[in-house]
């Protein structure tokens, strides 16, 4: 069996504009990603509810568990979701969410291949952070 080839796209490609996050309750959350982490609320309309940075491309669509599973049931683990965190002091920006109630799964540390960190929001969603580049 020989591999798929495929054309790669020529015109306008495709981009992300928003990304799932599993929560148990979408106000909380809201709140959650808002005050404690930071994020600004850019869509609050029932049902759809996205925080980000305003002018920058990409949302967290913030989709309440319960819409789609009666149970509410959450399997909380790693999102596969990266926030990037401005500033020249990684550490430093780490310390100041972590101030203000973030908590960390991996404290920030520096590898080869650069610096991270593993947060998590209250219902277990797990997110790295790294530096913006």
């Amino acid at each position: 069996m020989s591999p798929v080839k495929s054309k790669k796209p020529t015109g306008k490609k495709p981009y992300f504009s928003s990304v799932a996050v599993v929560v148990s309750d979408r106000k909380k959350a809201r709140e959650w990603y808002t005050t404690t982490l930071g994020l600004d609320l850019i869509d609050d309309e029932e049902h759809w509810v996205t925080v980000g940075r305003r002018g920058r491309p990409g949302v967290l669509h913030l989709c309440q568990t319960t819409e789609y599973d009666p149970k509410g049931t959450l399997e909380p683990g790693n999102s596969g979701i990266l926030l990037r965190l401005p500033g020249k002091d990684f550490a430093a920006s780490c310390a100041e969410l972590k101030s203000r109630g973030v908590a960390f799964n991996q404290e920030p540390r520096k590898d080869p291949w650069g610096w991270w960190a593993s947060i998590r929001d209250p219902d277990g969603n797990e997110h790295v952070v790294m530096p913006e580049p």
